[in-house]
């Protein structure tokens, strides 16, 4: 059974679901906070190149930390980390890699990775969308 990217997580934050969910609170609250420092950079980035004005295309380095930003959120809004998804692992105690617990199953790896590969393009999407805007900005 397949479950849409953008349907709401209908199960509690307490256990593992291959490709649903990976993480717990602790963990869901290091990916917020990731994707506010991201956020935060993107703004102060972006400020900083508008009031100094150089050439349009260098708001292009807006890309990498509203990419971070982007991953940060929909990690935390999905409960699902990218980088656990990769090694295999999953998290729902403290944040500590002693209790990471290892993912056996190859159905439930390869469904993480398809959800990982997911949130990794929408994050790459949302990063491309704002360093193109930024350029397209007409700042007199």
């Amino acid at each position: 059974m397949s479950t849409l990217l953008i349907s709401p997580l209908k199960i509690p934050a307490a256990e593992y679901a291959p490709g649903v969910c990976n993480i717990g609170p602790a963990e869901i609250g290091r990916r917020r906070r990731a994707g506010h420092v991201g956020l935060g950079i993107t703004i102060v980035a972006g400020a900083l190149l508008l009031a100094l004005g150089p050439p349009a295309w260098w708001r292009l380095i807006l890309f990498l930390p509203a990419y971070i930003g982007a991953v940060g959120y929909l990690q935390a809004f999905f409960h699902f980390c990218v980088g656990f998804a990769s090694r295999g692992v999953y998290n729902f105690d403290a944040l500590d890699p002693e209790h990471w617990r290892k993912v056996v199953d190859e159905a439930a790896r390869a469904a993480d990775k398809r959800k990982s590969l997911q949130i990794g393009l929408i994050s790459l999407v949302i990063g491309l969308a704002v360093a193109l805007a930024a350029v397209a900005l007409p700042i007199a």
